[in-house]
């Protein structure tokens, strides 16, 4: 069977580690993996492979940044060819990005089975570009594995055929459990001048909290009171870092003595830094998962998430992008307040050898 796995940004890395390394297993399966180049930067790609034990990819699109329809357009362009080529018994893609759509849709009108991990998940705002990208990925895909019972809801409700749906756990937590023990062994935090759980982590990179200025400034207002308790390590998204700049918001943010901006960071100094925080506060969805299984309070900059089960189970916490909500869910946890710390189900590190166990089954 000769899999197709595609990749293209740092959130796929991680999910496609041990699937990648589960396949690699059988004798039966021929993996292959494409990257798109959908993130180019050396920290949020080449440095993710060398860590993961990601093998080299078989192709590399290098389709680079640019709009989301562009990017699309571009992949799909370059895709098409090489599948035809190769011509798999089935293509894998992982999460939400532009490339995980792009790859279904080519997929789909080749006519070549098509399995999509972390199906189901859903924010209910098409306002996210993720959120179409689920969507349409769902809608094509003949293998639908689930991380959550939500997932599988939602999927039903659209009409997808139970039996195209599979609810195997978290791939992305065969990942973090792997790598647990190494970043335990590392006082990681220390390398960044502080120490553990006396600071806060910081991420941002969604249009909604970095494309508006004002939002964006006023999450810079949260954090101007926020840094004064207890600071706050910031590492930069390329496109985040950009539209401060746009806003003319760096001269406000350097005024903030323990507000620290990083450069994008590997995943094992991000995990260690995460898996050490106080709190952390971040608009990404697999951040929320990732807090969840390491029992670190999670502050959700956005109205909704796709990830209920790190609400209901997790540590996670919605607050919105206003300075007052931040600041208020900042105190909440500075005074004591714990959220859940149990394993939702399934996240237990064996998700990826179900998938291949079912799609050898097939």
């Amino acid at each position: 069977m000769r899999i197709i796995n595609i990749v293209g940004a740092r959130p796929n890395f991680m999910k496609i580690a041990p699937l990648m390394a589960e396949m690699r297993r059988f004798t039966d399966i021929e993996p292959l993996l494409i990257h798109t180049g959908q993130h180019y930067d050396s920290n949020m790609s080449r440095r993710f492979f060398e860590e993961l034990d990601i093998p080299t990819p078989d192709y590399n699109l290098e389709v680079g940044s640019g709009s989301h329809t562009w990017q699309t357009a571009q992949i799909m362009l370059a895709l098409e060819p090489l599948l035809d080529k190769v011509r798999p018994d089935m293509v894998v893609v992982v999460g939400d990005v532009n490339s995980t759509m792009a790859a279904a849709l080519v997929a789909a009108k080749l006519h070549i089975p098509l399995a999509h991990v972390e199906a189901g998940l859903r924010s209910f705002d098409r306002t996210m570009p993720e959120e179409i990208n689920r969507m349409v990925t769902d809608s094509l895909a003949d293998f639908l594995f689930t991380t959550e019972r939500s997932g599988n809801e939602n999927l039903k409700r659209e009409g997808v055929p139970e039996n195209k749906i599979h609810f195997v756990g978290n791939v992305m937590i065969d990942t973090l459990l792997r790598c647990r023990q190494h970043i335990d062994d590392q006082n990681i935090a220390a390398r960044f001048g502080v120490a553990p759980r006396s600071y806060a982590l910081l991420t941002l990179h969604r249009p909604s909290n970095v494309d508006v200025p004002e939002t964006l400034s006023g999450i810079l207002d949260a954090m101007a009171v926020m840094q004064k308790k207890l600071p706050v390590l910031f590492p930069l998204h390329p496109r985040t870092r950009q539209r401060i700049a746009e806003a003319g918001l760096f001269e406000k943010a350097r005024t903030l003595a323990d507000l620290r901006f990083l450069e994008p960071l590997g995943y094992m100094d991000f995990l260690g830094l995460m898996a050490q925080a106080r709190m952390v506060l971040t608009d990404s969805g697999g951040i929320q998962e990732e807090t969840t299984i390491l029992g670190i309070p999670c502050l959700t900059l956005r109205e909704n998430t796709e990830r209920p089960v790190t609400i209901t189970e997790g540590t996670n916490e919605l607050v919105g992008s206003q300075a007052e909500r931040i600041i208020a869910g900042v105190l909440r946890i500075l005074d004591g307040k714990k959220g859940n710390s149990q394993h939702p189900e399934l996240w237990d590190g064996h998700a990826a050898e179900r998938i291949v166990k079912i799609l050898r089954g097939h």
